[in-house]
């Protein structure tokens, strides 16, 4: 790889690295913009790259743990590491640069640890425009893309599976990246449709095979033991769903032995035969026969079924929940939650209990202290005017005291904003996506998140 290339991380690439790994190669680092990304989701990673361009080398040594400049062909383990070290290794567009592919992932293989992942993304030589450009007699490389005039090799889906199949790696799972040009590829394969046939070439399979650009594809030394788990969710409010369902799935998903997927609880099936399965179910309300016979009906399915719950049995009472008839905590394999507190209220009801805190999927980039002449407060929550009520005075007194030095942003509560004296304030009254919220949070040097004690917000306390 080399300078010359976007400082870019792949998305979908990065999706596919554990959030375990302990220890990462990355071959054909480039600047560093995968490592960059993956280190704030995972900063105790030993994330290493190779690369053979000094001048790209140079960014991707401020952002990585170590950096190899060099021929990986000539030296295929730079940094010295053990066989079975090696938690993931990810080729991301590199394999098709080299002389011998083949070689370096049988090289490699051996630093991979049993329970290891190889991430590979490689152009698709099987793509419409490569064979629509054979036939025109234009086949030209270019400066970069699909035709870069350094590849070397060519691969498809399937002659990639089998190089890594000949480093004794057995395929997981192989996706085509996201593109736009579906519609051109399906006009391409329409317009070949005589020909496909007359080659014994099924039309619509050739579609799939032709449109993607780039594909990624994962392989382990064996084939995983599979877990299944599909979780259901509430509608987005906030960012509950998103802390308690959508990022830990998210999460799971990059483990390349865990089918984790997101979907309502009617729509619920296995998609693998004979591998354990969990439902996860989003703060359920189970009552009575009709809670009973929802999880029934996952029984029947062989799902261990796991209700995820972060708010306290009390407050379901206070709304008006017949509590006798409650089979939320008591009628499923096992409940998980978010503080110790609440795990103690809810033990009681199933022994078969866990704790996850909330936490952020990744470190936001730093873009906050830009300004030292001026701190911006945050402040945004809901139902929370008992918490902030009393401290208001304080704050307007700082406000007074320190002037245009300090701003406030508030987001949702209307009635905090109009309690502030002061006019270096703004206000947005939406309910922001969780995306949006954790922007404004990154953008300010101060948080302001009061909670009074009470029995579901007293652990939650910094």
């Amino acid at each position: 790889m080399h300078a010359k290339y976007p400082d870019f991380a792949n998305p979908e690439l990065l999706e596919k690295i554990p959030l375990t790994a302990k220890t990462v190669l990355d071959v054909g680092c480039a600047q560093g913009a995968l490592g960059a990304n993956y280190l704030r989701r995972n900063p105790n990673c030993r994330y290493l790259g190779i690369d053979i361009d000094e001048d790209a080398a140079v960014q991707a040594r401020t952002r990585l743990t170590e950096v190899f400049v060099g021929d990986v062909e000539a030296d295929p383990n730079p940094f010295g590491l053990a066989e079975g070290s090696l938690d993931c290794i990810v080729y991301g567009d590199v394999l098709e640069h080299l002389r011998d592919p083949w070689a370096l992932l049988q090289a490699h293989a051996k630093l991979l640890s049993p329970e290891g992942t190889v991430v590979v993304c490689t152009p698709n030589i099987e793509h419409w425009s490569v064979v629509a450009r054979l036939l025109v007699g234009k086949f030209q490389y270019e400066e970069n893309g699909l035709f870069d005039r350094t590849h070397l090799r060519w691969f498809s889906p399937r002659t990639m599976i089998e190089a890594l199949g000949q480093a004794g790696l057995e395929l997981v799972d192989a996706a085509p990246r996201p593109n736009t040009e579906m519609e051109r590829a399906e006009q391409f394969a329409t317009l070949a449709a005589p020909l496909l046939q007359a080659l014994g070439v099924d039309v619509e399979e050739y579609k799939r095979r032709c449109a993607p650009i780039q594909v990624i594809l994962r392989a382990r030394k064996a084939a995983p033991a599979w877990l299944d788990i599909a979780a259901t969710m509430l509608t987005p409010q906030g960012g509950v769903s998103d802390v308690r369902v959508l990022e830990p799935m998210r999460a799971l998903r990059t483990e390349s032995s865990v089918l984790a997927t997101v979907m309502p609880e009617a729509e619920l099936r296995p998609r693998l035969n004979n591998v354990p399965r969990i439902a996860m179910l989003h703060r359920p309300l189970l009552l009575g026969e009709e809670g009973l016979a929802r999880v029934r009906a996952l029984l029947a399915q062989d799902y261990l079924v796991v209700s995820e719950f972060d708010d306290h049995p009390m407050f379901m009472e206070e709304r008006g929940v017949d509590l006798s008839q409650l089979l939320t905590f008591r009628g499923v394999h096992a409940v998980q939650t978010s503080t110790p507190v609440l795990g103690e209220a809810l033990r009681a009801q199933n022994p078969e209990l866990a704790v996850f805190p909330n936490g952020v999927f990744e470190l936001p980039q730093v873009q906050n202290f830009q300004d030292p002449e001026h701190l911006t407060l945050f402040f945004g929550a809901l139902n929370r005017q008992r918490d902030w009520a009393l401290l208001m005075p304080v704050l307007n007194e700082v406000a007074r005291a320190v002037g245009d030095r300090l701003r406030f942003r508030v987001l949702f509560d209307e009635g905090f904003f109009q309690a502030l004296e002061t006019p270096h304030k703004s206000f947005e009254p939406a309910l922001v996506d969780y995306a949006t919220y954790l922007r404004e949070l990154a953008a300010a040097e101060i948080s302001f998140m009061p909670l009074e004690d009470t029995p579901s917000t007293a652990p939650s306390r910094i």
